[in-house]
């Protein structure tokens, strides 16, 4: 996908948080272990909190930030990789959790590439500090994980 605006490219991200979570809604139907199961769940409810605070940040950000042109922003076609993606029903939690970080670290290289080609402080300053975010968000993410295999 190529971008032009800043809106189209965080609308973008908002929709393929959304699609993680259909992935993990589709993959908890077909995962075999209750524990698998159980994981899926939480990534998906976290997949729907991030889109949803990332729609309200599109929702309050400046006009003027979000009216920003890109050149060369471009980016795979993520919401048909997660249409695609397969897991076996056997499915380890470490596989899944592998698969969230791959999907997830892609996304927030997406913003941080977007940050690097910003012609404004403010504006790579505020898509930084969604970066910073986002990671916040994976390393809690994984900490819950981790404990959620000491049950």
């Amino acid at each position: 996908m190529r971008f032009q605006q800043l809106s189209g490219l965080l609308g973008y991200v908002a929709t393929c948080r959304i699609e993680m979570a259909q992935l993990y809604s589709r993959l908890q139907t077909e995962a075999d272990s209750s524990r698998v199961k159980m994981m899926l769940e939480y990534f998906q409810q976290h997949q729907k909190g991030v889109a949803e605070k990332l729609e309200n940040y599109i929702d309050e950000a400046p006009k003027r930030m979000l009216d920003t042109w890109y050149k060369d922003i471009t980016f795979e076609d993520f919401v048909k990789r997660c249409q695609e993606t397969v897991l076996t029903a056997n499915m380890s939690e470490e596989d899944v959790l592998e698969l969230h970080l791959d999907l997830d670290n892609r996304l927030i290289e997406l913003l941080k590439k977007t940050a690097e080609h910003s012609s404004s402080n403010e504006i790579a300053g505020a898509l930084n500090d969604l970066v910073r975010v986002e990671k916040i968000q994976q390393q809690r993410l994984v900490h819950s994980s981790i404990r959620m295999d000491d049950m």
